[in-house]
């Protein structure tokens, strides 16, 4: 089991990171949450990893915090819910707003989210609420609580806006969608991280 890694990034395609530890890249899998958080290129990250081993693929999924990655277990664990799911649904919003909405029974917010419609949106609220009486002391005490930064917006290159659409596409938005949220941004001075974080707010 890949429980930590840490080492310097090589590359950043959200969702998307590779991370070389020790020789090894590692790919791994992050909410757009925490993605916006990683240091830039060539500086070290440590994150903390979920290995999720399915029929046809053997994927890594990485947090900032112990706490994100203990919500994305509790989130697995849901019926109907699997991995790019729960990828998407942290991605979507932060891991406070999430407890937010379903602590508030907000299931007009959560069907806003790519893949989740209004039967997993009850679940979600049913299943997860009694999960987080328990939780609440470990996810949102002391220093580790959840926060969402706000990062600088330098454009990395020409691409952005295909690069957005594309991670959008892969956290279970339809192609067609993604480019409508990404185009109503009308930021193109905006870096991809700036795009997706935008349209994903301007969604919910």
């Amino acid at each position: 089991m890949i429980g930590r890694l840490r080492g310097n990034i090589l590359e950043k395609q959200p969702p998307l990171v590779l991370i070389e530890a020790h020789g090894v890249g590692y790919e791994v899998h992050m909410p757009m949450t925490c993605f916006y958080e990683l240091p830039e290129l060539n500086q070290e990250a440590i994150i903390f990893t979920q290995f999720v081993v399915r029929e046809d693929a053997q994927l890594l999924f990485g947090f900032n915090s112990k706490q994100e990655r203990a919500l994305f277990r509790e989130l697995i664990k849901v019926n109907g819910v699997g991995p790019k799911l729960a990828l998407a649904i942290l991605s979507g919003m932060s891991a406070q707003q999430f407890v937010t909405a379903v602590e508030k029974e907000e299931i007009a917010v959560l069907v806003k989210l790519p893949g989740v419609g209004k039967k997993t949106a009850e679940r979600l609220v049913v299943e997860m609420k009694d999960r987080f009486k328990g939780m609440h002391g470990d996810l949102f005490g002391g220093d580790n609580a959840f926060t969402l930064t706000t990062p600088s917006a330098a454009p990395e290159n020409n691409d952005a806006e295909a690069e957005a659409v594309a991670a959008l596409v892969a956290l279970g938005y339809k192609p067609q969608e993604a480019s409508r949220m990404v185009s109503k941004i009308g930021r193109p001075d905006a870096d991809c991280e700036t795009l997706i974080r935008e349209a994903l707010r301007a969604a919910i």
